[in-house]
């Protein structure tokens, strides 16, 4: 249930939309509008942070809120599909020397798909840790062997029960994060030199699992609002001798699109004609921006081949390394995968997350993280669209927390993100999210960063540096 404050916000909102309140009109004050709705002074103030936050009013001293111009976002142009070829991953060397020079305190980072603290429940999980300590006692120091902690696969198992998924217990194994979990199924499914589908743009991390694993990459193009372009991987599949196919379904990394319920029953299908299994990586899906969680390609399709990958890096903490797969049929190769990998995952973290899922907070937590997130979306594409040049490009995620940028000009990013670490900036050059080293051009964001002068003068730097480079041209 939304807060009246939520409500307020929303409410005003939409007379903006109607154009009842115009760019440049003013707002009546917070006193007034107390009195109309018959609430406090403290709701309309925080309705007014909201409005803020978002980019829909603005405060001008000494005169009150008015309504901003907003900007216009110029969305991320879909591909056409093309002949893709299968090839080697290249250039990942350049990903991990980036991220190393990027984890560093004095670097702003905006590159590294990281929340920040500011956006985590960073006391209620201290608190979830301490109380499992005293509930499990000295079986938290005590391994706890792959499937993993039965307590927290059950809570995982009832949460995918309650997203359209009939999955036991016994089907979830317990992972180190996602990355890990994206590795098992993998190696569960190919041998080195096979061929795997993915989409392109793709997570960099899923590239240096491929490449780690000796496969082959097999990009296929998206559409930046629906996903991947499934008259390619047809095509692809009727030439290539593909393996099994990844694919973030739901707020996607990096674009942020969610695929459509048709497009995912067809994905499957076109998949299961085949004999492909599905790698299904969803960290992303607890993230939407809508009202609704959307549904998993594995809930639309449950007979189909499908390992579902997921982690709660994104939503709680990354450092706590909890993320799971549900197997399949794939269930004892992956328990075995899991144990000649690592032996399993730390327990404390298992039980931490099962206690802390169990009471209840998760989904609280959720609620307000999600607002939260698309604030911060927002906030960063008008600062995008103000600081860069004019005909910048970018994504309109529907969850998550990081967007798309293409630049309107034939810049290098890879360049740019060198000169800006040396300036003290992280980003995420485009090269680095391809198989191919495509996007040479474009750039990830993560807005999920504490907002401040920092922030500020860091995208006013990337702007005039990228306007300096199209000079030289």
């Amino acid at each position: 249930m939304s807060h009246l404050y939520q409500t307020l916000a929303t409410d005003i909102v939409k007379q903006i939309e109607s154009g009842h309140y115009r760019p440049g009109d003013k707002l009546p004050g917070i006193r007034a509008i107390s009195r109309q709705r018959n609430v406090s002074i403290a709701t309309t103030q925080s309705a007014f942070r909201v409005l803020e936050d978002d980019g829909w009013v603005e405060v001008r001293p000494r005169s009150g809120f008015y309504v901003r111009a907003r900007q216009t976002v110029s969305p991320i142009v879909a591909a056409a599909p093309s002949d893709p070829k299968p090839s080697n991953v290249t250039g990942q060397d350049m990903a991990l020397s980036l991220i190393k020079a990027a984890n560093k305190h004095h670097i702003l980072q905006l590159g590294a798909a990281v929340p920040d603290l500011s956006f985590l429940p960073v006391q209620p999980i201290s608190q979830a840790t301490s109380q499992a300590q005293k509930r499990f006692g000295d079986r938290a120091l005590s391994y706890e062997m792959p499937p993993g902690a039965l307590e927290l696969r059950r809570q995982i198992a009832r949460r995918m029960g309650e997203a359209g998924c009939a999955v036991s217990s016994e089907e979830v194994v317990i992972t180190s994060g996602c990355q890990e979990a994206l590795t098992i199924a993998l190696k569960a499914v190919t041998k080195a030199g096979d061929i795997v589908a993915i989409e392109s743009p793709t997570f960099y991390g899923l590239l240096q699992v491929i490449e780690s694993l000796g496969l082959e990459a097999l990009e296929i193009p998206v559409d930046p609002q629906t996903g991947m372009s499934l008259d390619a991987l047809k095509l692809a599949l009727e030439r290539w001798p593909i393996k099994a196919c990844v694919v973030v379904a739901n707020c996607s990394n990096p674009l942020g699109y969610t695929m459509p319920d048709e497009s995912k029953l067809a994905l499957t299908s076109l998949l299961t004609e085949h004999n492909v299994p599905l790698i299904e990586d969803d960290v992303y899906g607890d993230l939407s921006f809508d009202k609704h969680r959307p549904a998993l390609c594995r809930s639309l399709a449950p007979q189909a081949d499908i390992i579902y990958c997921s982690s709660f890096s994104k939503t709680l903490s990354p450092g706590l390394r909890v993320g799971w797969i549900a197997a399949g049929k794939h269930l004892a190769r992956i328990e075995y995968l899991k144990y000649v990998s690592n032996i399993a995952s730390a327990t404390l973290p298992q039980l931490t997350v099962a206690h802390f899922l169990e009471s209840g907070r998760y989904d609280r937590y959720l609620r307000q993280a999600r607002g939260q997130y698309a604030r911060a979306v927002s906030r960063m594409t008008d600062a995008v669209l103000r600081y860069f040049p004019e005909g910048t490009r970018v994504s309109q995620p529907r969850g998550g927390f990081v967007i798309w940028v293409e630049l309107p000009c034939a810049i290098n990013t890879f360049e740019l993100a060198q000169q800006a670490l040396g300036h003290g900036i992280s980003i995420a050059p485009g090269p680095i999210f391809s198989a191919k080293q495509k996007f040479k051009n474009a750039m990830r964001l993560s807005c999920a960063c504490k907002w401040d002068e920092k922030v500020e003068k860091g995208l006013a730097w990337l702007g005039a540096r990228i306007e300096h480079m199209q000079l030289r041209k």
